[in-house]
């Protein structure tokens, strides 16, 4: 019973409990729903006043945007009246400026109308008087042509003639002004005549006075020459001096060098060994060494031998040397040791009948081109590099001076010079001395002559000096000092044309007037 009573009490316990429980859960939930209530109402009441603070500053925003986009459409719209006035403005003016143009044209048009209606007035008078002119001029011809005694054609003839008379005469003294004028600049234009003549003549020259030629017996003597890998003409080459050329020429072999003496001793060299057979490096040399030695005596023998024909002695064995060595030496086609010969000849009869050294002009004639015999290794004019060796030698001063001025490379202060000159240009200019032949030569100064004589006013026409000078006498009544300058170029172009012929040709023009009266 008890127990049973225990349970009930706490039965009674645990509802009453539940009862609390259930009491203190509503309060609890009550007053959590107010407090809810007055959150939420709080939250509410600061999202509005934060609604109505961004509703402001939107407003105010927008306020400010509007008011920026105001003031920039503003400026704009000053901008734009601005530029509008100013283009107003212009067109304005430009419009002032066509009207201004229009009249102006206008009254430009109205002036030149004017003026082409008295230009057509004007016209018409020229044309007129013109007429008149013509009529009066034809009136004044005849009246002329009746007083002279001639027709018009005639007197035009006339006129032509005396203004051709008249401006051959003013070319003349033009001529004359321009060659005097000319003279000052002659030293820069005659070297470069000079250097053309030689670039011109320096083809065949060399062709002809540069190499020899070797006669071969078959056209194997050449692949012998050459040797394998070229050994033998290099040999050859290299111990002469000279160079060999082997081409197409049928059984030839050309020798080219400027060393008239080295040039003899390749020839000989080559023909010996061609004649030998054993053509190679060792006999090469041999031969060439034979030779040279041959040469060299004959170089002495051929100065010794010159000396004792010409009768002069006491001459230093190195002149002699070079003396001999003109012996393959050739100035248009002259061998230049015969010419020496001819001169040192020449200078000492010339000598003779002056009642001079006729010993010492031999001598002076006889060493006059020894320069020639090295003028290839020294640069120079060959008569200064004689003069030159003359007094390395010990010659005296008047030998070392005629050598020096036998072509004028200095002047001529002594008679014995002079000869020398004269000698030499009596050896050179012979007939036949530079293998002209004498009825060429004849003809050449014939014809030179007969050109002369057909121009008018010519009396007498002479070729000397060989054909290298054509003097020429006119009359003085016909042709005037002017003229005489025309005259010898007329000459010079029509020989220029007419005649072939070495060097160049000297035309003198001689005027001479005479004055006579007789006493009675």
């Amino acid at each position: 019973m008890a127990s049973i009573g225990w349970f009930i009490i706490l039965g009674a316990g645990v509802l009453v409990g539940i009862g609390m429980g259930l009491f203190l859960y509503r309060y609890l939930e009550k007053r959590k729903r107010e407090g809810l209530r007055e959150e939420s109402r709080t939250l509410l009441s600061e999202a509005q006043k934060e609604a109505e603070t961004i509703k402001k500053e939107a407003i105010l925003q927008a306020k400010d945007t509007l008011f920026e986009m105001k003031a920039e459409f503003e400026n704009e719209s000053k901008e734009t009246r601005r530029e509008l006035q100013s283009l107003e403005r212009r067109l304005i003016q430009k419009e002032e400026n066509l009207d201004k143009k229009s009249d102006s044209l206008e009254k430009r048009e109205s002036t030149l109308a004017k003026r082409e209606k008295n230009a057509l007035d004007k016209e018409s008078e020229l044309s007129m008087m013109e007429k008149n002119l013509q009529q009066t001029l034809e009136e004044q011809r005849r009246k002329l042509e009746a007083m002279a005694g001639m027709s018009a054609q005639q007197a035009k003839e006339m006129l032509i003639r005396s203004m051709e008379d008249e401006a051959r005469h003013d070319a003349g003294i033009m001529i004359k002004k321009i060659e005097t004028e000319a003279r000052e600049n002659a030293d820069r234009k005659a070297k470069d005549i000079i250097s053309l003549a030689v670039q011109r003549y320096a083809g065949d020259y060399v062709a002809e006075k540069t190499v020899s030629v070797v006669t071969l017996p078959n056209e194997e003597m050449k692949g012998r020459i050459i040797g394998r890998e070229g050994r033998n003409i290099r040999a050859i080459e290299a111990i002469t001096g000279i160079d060999l050329i082997i081409d197409d020429t049928p059984e030839a072999v050309i020798l080219s060098g400027y060393n008239p003496v080295r040039r003899e001793i390749a020839r000989l060299s080559l023909e010996r060994l061609i004649s030998d057979g054993r053509i190679h490096p060792a006999r090469i040399e041999e031969i060439v060494e034979k030779v040279s030695q041959e040469i060299e005596t004959t170089i002495r023998e051929a100065g010794e031998q010159a000396a004792f024909d010409i009768g002069v002695h006491g001459i230093h064995p190195e002149i002699i040397k070079l003396i001999g060595k003109l012996k393959y030496r050739t100035s248009y086609a002259q061998n230049v040791l015969q010419h020496s010969i001819e001169v040192a000849f020449l200078a000492g009869l010339m000598a003779a009948e002056l009642g001079l050294n006729e010993k010492q002009a031999k001598r002076a004639g006889l060493l006059h081109d020894i320069g020639k015999a090295v003028d290839h290794e020294v640069e120079g004019p060959h008569a200064l590099i004689g003069a030159d060796l003359a007094k390395k030698y010990g010659e005296s001063q008047r030998i070392i001076h005629a050598v020096a001025a036998h072509h004028e490379d200095v002047p001529a202060a002594d008679v014995l010079a002079v000869l020398v000159q004269a000698a030499d240009a009596l050896s050179g200019a012979r007939p036949g001395a530079r293998k002209e032949l004498l009825e060429t030569y004849v003809k050449r100064l014939a014809n030179l002559e007969k050109i002369a004589l057909s121009f008018a006013g010519v009396d007498k026409s002479y070729a000397i000096q060989a054909g290298r000078e054509l003097r020429i006498i006119v009359s003085s009544d016909s042709v005037s000092d002017a003229d005489t300058l025309m005259l010898s170029r007329d000459i010079a172009r029509k020989v220029e044309k007419e005649l072939t012929y070495p060097g160049q040709i000297k035309v003198t023009v001689i005027r001479e007037t005479r004055a006579v009266e007789y006493a009675r």
